[in-house]
């Protein structure tokens, strides 16, 4: 008998609720729900979600700017 977290549903429900409270990307959510970006983008409308690209937080902005920062030297 396979497990609820096999449940393509459950994948999907747990995936856009990460994504929701900001602990996966797009990219990672869609990656957990075995889905692509564009499918996973139309299960997070569906569930009355807008799709969130960049950083969310100041902490994420500081840590993408300190990234590319050193991707010049």
């Amino acid at each position: 008998m396979a497990s609820s977290s096999d449940d393509p549903s459950v994948k999907s429900a747990t995936a856009v609720g990460r994504y929701a409270l900001g602990n996966l990307s797009l990219g990672r959510a869609a990656e957990a729900a075995g889905m692509s970006r564009w499918e996973f983008e139309e299960v997070l409308e569906d569930a009355g979600f807008t799709s969130l690209y960049g950083p969310r937080t100041d902490e994420q902005v500081e840590r993408e700017v300190d990234m590319a920062l050193d991707l010049d030297e």
